[in-house]
């Protein structure tokens, strides 16, 4: 096997000019997760906005789906780039990926919206939010590689998770900016177009970004092996038929995928959870959201450093398993610190949909072309727009569905074959019924700020984000470790980019259809549940340790 001589030191540290350049990659891929996290901080705003030709259930669901739709394109952004970053470099990599989010993201914020342009605005965005997932899908396999090989033996864990945290404080900046303009602002104002400006800020940050880009040299182990003409010249071969593709799918299925839904549940899940679910205030959730984002950072740079000492696979296995264990009781404990009132209405007066169960549809249409019209549907869909928990009872075929809410009962309709106007006036006279029965049986339009007990929101949002510290603080040197040079770039980031781009990215869309579904608002969680423990067996079962490796070896 063939070594190269890097210029790090097994013993020693890193060099003041080293620890620049790892502050430059981190920071540049900071700017980056604002970039893309802008469209899952503003979502519900975005459905308005985007896909206000739909009802407000399907819209809503139709804008995660766009959020996902970033995610989706991510390991192919992987592959292009990830090839790119093995052949020719590192750095010239992720100038480019830089770039292309950049003026993605700018982009949105001059698109005119639905009322403007019709069909063209959604989908015109969502070829944006594409783009942005493939400069994505070769920024971290670049940054997580390039920070690994100028890191010393046995820092590697802690190095690596300065760029484990770029994503939370890029959410966290996010959040802080669109807080900071919608306080400025107003609310109204905010939401009809000052949720522009955030996106039109990142042409300030492409700058800054592309600024300190060019500062950076290449990696010092890439430099010598392109100097030995040792570089791989075919790494997508290399990396996935060759006997390197089983740890590649053992690094999905073991390794990124249990991490990806921790991460997506433990801060955009519980996001959406506490705004669509439980109605707590925008700004409220968002304030909470990043105090837990604040007080959990550190704890990134924390298991970092633990996995250089006990093992990155230990951490990472332990998030998953405790993550899925506690899920249900710490949500439950969402609802009963943010929204009390939710709980009680619902032990008080349960809202039960009387229907024929085979005319209840599953209520997702990606492409925005279904119209939900038999009665079910129709008092579902209400239910879930006014975030009630309900269940559904058999009927004999036939029957119109009604909705009881403790002992009050609301007749639904039937709306196919109707016209425009009477299809209005019973929806605005079921609505109103319904509205009326629910107000009777205790459930609140939102949550009281009164009641919220904010302190233990606080809590458990904080620990849903130690959490996801766990299981992210470590992955980045676990992946790095477990692939050779010449094709390390390529192999570590298609597992990271389909875990976290599929499995995690499409978690708030699954988990919010579901719940739309069921009616049962804890349903959702049984995804992440699932995936995390999956991964537990497959990373405890298969995967072997590697905080001792010496990554040198470019074969």
């Amino acid at each position: 096997m063939s070594t190269i001589t890097a210029n790090t030191s097994k013993e020693g540290t890193l060099s003041q000019g080293h620890k620049k350049v790892i502050f430059a990659s981190s920071l540049g891929t900071v700017f980056e997760w604002y970039d893309f996290y802008l469209y899952g901080s503003l979502a519900a705003i975005i459905a308005k906005q985007f896909f206000s030709g739909l009802n407000e259930t399907s819209a809503f669901i139709f804008a995660l789906l766009a959020f996902a739709a970033g995610f989706a394109v991510r390991p192919f952004g992987a592959i292009v780039f990830g090839r790119l970053g093995d052949m020719i470099g590192r750095k010239y990599t992720f100038l480019v990926t830089i770039v292309i989010m950049g003026l993605s993201t700018f982009l949105v914020g001059i698109l005119p919206n639905y009322a403007s342009i019709g069909f063209a605005a959604p989908a015109i965005l969502i070829i944006l939010r594409l783009l942005q997932g493939l400069a994505l899908g070769g920024e971290y396999g670049g940054a997580a590689t390039y920070v690994a090989e100028h890191a010393p033996h046995g820092k590697r864990g802690l190095y690596t998770s300065f760029i484990q945290t770029t994503a939370t404080i890029g959410l966290f900046l996010s959040l802080l900016v669109i807080l900071g303009v919608r306080t400025w602002m107003g609310t109204e104002a905010f939401e009809a177009w000052g949720w522009r400006i955030p996106f039109l800020l990142s042409i300030v940050l492409l700058g800054v970004s592309v600024w300190i880009r060019m500062q950076l040299n290449e990696s010092p182990l890439f430099q010598q092996m392109k100097a030995e003409g040792k570089q791989s010249k075919a790494p997508i071969t290399e990396s996935f038929f060759s006997k390197n593709g089983k740890i590649v799918l053992l690094a999905l299925l073991g390794a990124t995928a249990g991490q990806a839904v921790v991460w997506y549940a433990g801060q955009f899940y519980a996001m959406y959870f506490l705004t669509q679910s439980l109605k707590v205030d925008a700004t409220t959730t968002w304030l909470l959201i990043a105090a837990a984002l604040a007080i959990g950072t550190p704890f990134f740079i924390f298991f970092g450093w633990l996995s250089d000492r006990i093992g990155r696979k230990k951490i990472i296995m332990a998030g998953c398993l405790i993550a899925a264990i506690t899920y249900f009781p710490l949500f439950k404990g969402l609802t009963h610190y943010a929204n009390p009132a939710i709980a009680e209405a619902s032990a008080n007066a349960p809202a039960v949909v009387h229907a024929d169960p085979r005319t209840c549809s599953f209520q997702f249409d990606p492409v925005g072309k279904k119209v939900f019209t038999n009665s079910c549907d129709i008092a579902t869909a209400a239910l879930a727009k006014a975030g009630v928990p309900y269940t559904i009872q058999a009927a004999p075929a036939g029957t119109v569905a009604r909705v009881t809410v403790g002992d009050v009962e609301v007749q639904s309709f039937e709306g196919a074959g109707l016209g425009k106007d009477d299809s209005k006036a019973k929806t605005d006279a079921f609505g109103t019924a319904l509205k009326q029965a629910l107000t009777a049986g205790g459930y609140p339009e939102k949550a009281d700020p009164d009641r919220i007990n904010k302190p233990m929101v606080l809590l458990i949002l904080t620990i849903l984000v130690i959490y996801v510290t766990m299981v992210y603080g470590p992955i980045a040197a676990w992946l790095v470790e477990l692939f050779p040079t010449r094709i390390r770039y390529t192999s570590m980031s298609l597992p990271y980019h389909i875990g976290n781009g599929w499995f995690g990215g499409f978690l708030p869309t699954i988990a919010f259809a579901l719940v739309a579904a069921t009616g049962n608002m804890y349903y959702g969680l049984w995804y992440p549940i699932i995936i995390a423990l999956m991964t537990f067996v497959i990373g405890s079962l298969f995967l072997r340790e590697t905080k001792d490796v010496d990554i040198t070896a470019y074969d």
